[in-house]
């Protein structure tokens, strides 16, 4: 039985057409990239000045969950359907859009906020489709990037992606804080319109090169395309095996960086700014897994999947700390959020690399969804045994488990051998 081909052959060599007539492919790629990036602090900064504000306003915990829920759960659940929109439609102007609709959705809270007529179901709506735009600018993003820049860039565009998401993570804070210090709270939300438009500017100016899949018309074209996504991962044993990996890892590990507030004010005794610290050690990791895989640029990529079995253990070895010893633990947290990165990664570029352009919107939602779901369902099926058990040792079952799901992906015959390019199976 022949298996789908995950080889991107035939479409690396549009790019590279592309690159032959354009030498200046860089100047195109750092472009798009900025661009894309100064939208994700103006997000990122407006998220957290919005979720201070309903922390501030209602102190509720029940409310800033609703809040959570609105600005993630969209993103997940609706990237499927964004990843088919990537490949179907054209993804520069998908981006542009999302851009667009972000930024009007700012202005009319802004607007709110101004007039002082804003209530908590604007926030809470403005949220839920600020999230549902990410469903379809992120599959966009990250498929035109095999496109923008040739095959060799690829773990570094990765790391680069990666750098910028802990830059955010790390800067939305402080950042935010100093907006609401220097002007009113209403424009302070005007710096992500502002990003946002610098982030289209660049889409306006440049084009993407792209294989558009032939659709067929209606909803029922729609799920036709879909399934032809999911077959793909499906239908090949490798890339079965990886997300299905991915999935599980994601359950058991990704809980630990919702319940890690919990960990430090309960078991080492920490207050905020204990938190503020182990989170921003978080982002630095972050950081500096992104550079790294950036400089070095691996080509065995398959290889350093084994950063995410270090990270699940790293994540067990900040739970075995002694209270005593919480400067060690947030060293091994942020080796926990490095490590991932120098797996997820390259991993990512593989993905990029090896299947075919036209489904890349489709193949990379789905690892998309598996990646955001894993947290609210992770905490779902998770809590019964932390009510069992005490928070340490939660963590250290969280780490192990997660480890060994590693290992026995990275020891899979059918996961290593994507590595080594292999195109079908009989």
């Amino acid at each position: 039985m022949t298996t789908p081909s995950i080889s991107g052959a035939k479409d690396t060599s549009l790019a590279d057409s592309f690159y032959d007539s354009n030498p200046e492919w860089r100047l195109r790629f750092w472009a798009i990239f900025s661009g894309q990036a100064l939208s994700l602090v103006g997000s990122a900064l407006t998220q957290f000045i919005l979720i201070w504000w309903i922390t501030d306003t209602t102190g509720s915990i029940a409310t800033l969950a609703i809040a959570g829920t609105a600005a993630l759960l969209p993103q997940a659940l609706i990237s499927p359907l964004g990843g088919t929109f990537a490949d179907r439609y054209s993804r520069r102007m998908l981006m542009i859009v999302a851009d667009t609709v972000s930024a009007l959705c700012m202005l009319v809270l802004i607007a709110l906020f101004l007039s002082e007529r804003i209530e908590l179901w604007h926030v809470f709506t403005m949220l839920f489709i600020r999230s549902s735009m990410q469903s379809f600018q992120m599959p966009a993003a990250s498929a035109s990037v095999a496109m923008l820049v040739p095959r060799s860039f690829l773990s570094r565009a990765a790391g680069l992606n990666q750098t910028m998401q802990g830059i955010t993570l790390v800067a939305a804070a402080p950042l935010g804080a100093l907006a609401m210090s220097v002007m009113p709270l209403g424009w302070a939300l005007s710096i992500d319109v502002f990003t946002a438009l610098l982030g289209c500017l660049p889409l306006l100016i440049y084009r993407i090169p792209q294989i558009l899949t032939h659709s067929r018309a209606g909803l029922s074209g729609l799920w036709g395309e879909f399934k032809e996504g999911l077959n793909v991962v499906w239908g090949h044993p490798g890339l079965r095996r990886l997300y299905l990996m991915i999935g599980v890892l994601m359950l058991t590990t990704s809980p630990a960086f919702t319940l890690a507030p919990l960990l430090v004010k309960t078991h080492f005794g920490g207050s905020a700014p204990d938190v503020a610290l182990i989170e921003g050690m978080a982002g630095a990791g972050i950081i500096v897994g992104g550079l790294v895989v950036a400089f070095f640029a691996p080509r065995k990529k398959i290889s350093w999947m084994l950063g995410l079995s270090v990270s699940s253990f790293a994540i067990a070895l900040t739970g075995l700390m002694p209270a005593s010893l919480f400067g060690i633990a947030t060293v091994c947290w942020m080796l926990s959020s490095l490590t991932f990165i120098l797996g997820e990664a390259p991993l990512t570029a593989l993905l990029q690399s090896s299947i075919p352009n036209h489904q890349q919107g489709r193949v990379l939602s789905l690892m998309n969804m598996l990646l955001g779901l894993g947290a609210p369902l992770g905490l779902a099926l998770i809590t019964p045994l932390g009510e069992l058990i005490d928070i340490r040792w939660l963590f250290v079952v969280m780490g192990i488990v997660g480890g060994l799901v590693c290992l026995m992906g990275f020891l899979s015959v059918a996961i290593r051998r994507l590595g080594a390019g292999i195109t079908h199976e009989q």
